[in-house]
């Protein structure tokens, strides 16, 4: 129901929202060549690669974590769990993106390339992942039916960055 009064909240939000994406008042929303940075085919497949590989590296020492705590007794809480699971995550990520850099260049390199990729995007993955889990489980466990949206989520969230990443600044982790 759409509220005409002024000093309705929602209303209030939507015209704000609606003004933000007008093209009189923002015109550089509607940047040709912004948008076309947006539309690269090749791009999205290649930063999708890359984004599932980091999903990978870091779903081993989150999910690792949290089953275990989740089958043995501890008295830590779900926060200090969700803590401990994203510095396993991004440990386990830094060490399979160091694993597969490895093939083509020395360990030495491979691994400040690990170190150096995209801290910002693995720690988003893992944040939105864990977040993901306390909203729909409540606390610190995994179950087969709120899985696939745990990692659904925690592989959109990087991804327009990794994208971007990949795009302007020709950098990408493999």
């Amino acid at each position: 129901m759409y509220y005409k009064t002024s000093d309705d909240s929602r209303n209030n939000l939507f015209l704000f929202f609606y003004n933000c994406c007008r093209y009189d008042i923002n015109p550089h929303l509607f940047n040709k060549k912004v948008i076309g940075m947006w539309r690269c085919i090749d791009t999205w497949k290649r930063s999708s690669i890359n984004t599932l590989w980091c999903l990978i590296g870091c779903s081993i020492g989150d999910f690792g974590t949290i089953i275990f705590f989740q089958n043995t007794e501890y008295s830590l809480t779900d926060m200090n769990i969700m803590i401990i699971a994203t510095i396993n995550g991004l440990i386990t990520s830094v060490i399979l993106e160091t694993c597969i850099l490895y093939k083509t260049m020395e360990f030495q390199n491979a691994f400040k390339t690990a170190m150096g990729m995209s801290f910002l995007s693995m720690l988003a993955m893992e944040i939105a992942m864990n977040s993901t889990d306390l909203i729909l489980n409540g606390e610190a466990i995994i179950t087969l039916a709120t899985l696939p949206i745990i990692l659904l989520v925690g592989f959109i969230v990087p991804l327009p960055y990794n994208y971007w990443r990949l795009k302007k600044l020709g950098i990408a982790c493999h």
